[in-house]
């Protein structure tokens, strides 16, 4: 008799580490899951050094960004996400400048760009007869995630990491996407 409830007691121990394993662990692996693959919209300038020159992880790819923004620049907004399991990874910065200044990247910008679009988004491009991908208005003041027509979308390098018959399902990009009228410049790297 009193093995029996030995093993009883025994048998409820058990069963009650188990289930808080499971409970724990879904818990662990939803967070992991929901939190990391967001992007998150940063406005605080200071993050800007931080993301540029620790955590992006090719600096070929942002080479033409700012080296550094100014903790007062208005209307500074910087997205970035690390692009975690088959998620994309980006890195966008978009800021006001002078109309001369927009002017003078516009022109330099054009001499560099291997593909130009107008508005639209990557899906857009890359549909395109050899159109290539580009990225999404992460930094937007709207819910949609395309440019609007105003902005010149300038592609500075495009790599095709894909296999045969499945063109573009790995590679990078990466350019500036900019609107004259608005004075506004956004430059963006992505990789998938």
């Amino acid at each position: 008799m009193q093995r029996s409830h030995l093993a009883k007691a025994a048998m409820i121990v058990f069963l009650s580490l188990g289930s808080l394993g499971i409970v724990g662990g879904s818990f662990l692996i939803r967070r992991a899951f929901s939190s990391t693959t967001e992007s998150s919209i940063i406005t605080n300038a200071d993050r800007y050094s931080e993301i540029r020159n620790q955590l992006w992880a090719s600096p070929a790819e942002i080479q033409h960004f700012p080296r550094t923004i100014s903790v007062d620049s208005p209307d500074v907004r910087i997205a970035y996400s690390p692009g975690v399991a088959q998620a994309s990874t980006f890195f966008q910065v978009r800021q006001k400048q002078s109309p001369a200044q927009i002017q003078q990247l516009l022109a330099k910008y054009r001499k560099l760009a291997k593909h130009k679009y107008l508005g639209g988004d990557t899906n857009v491009h890359s549909n395109l007869p050899n159109g290539v991908p580009t990225t999404f208005f992460y930094t937007g003041d709207a819910e949609r995630e395309s440019f609007p027509p105003s902005y010149e979308i300038l592609v500075l390098n495009a790599k095709d990491k894909g296999t045969p018959g499945f063109k573009w399902n790995h590679g990078d990009s990466y350019g500036v996407a900019i609107d004259s009228t608005a004075s506004e410049i956004v430059y963006w790297a992505e990789k998938w």
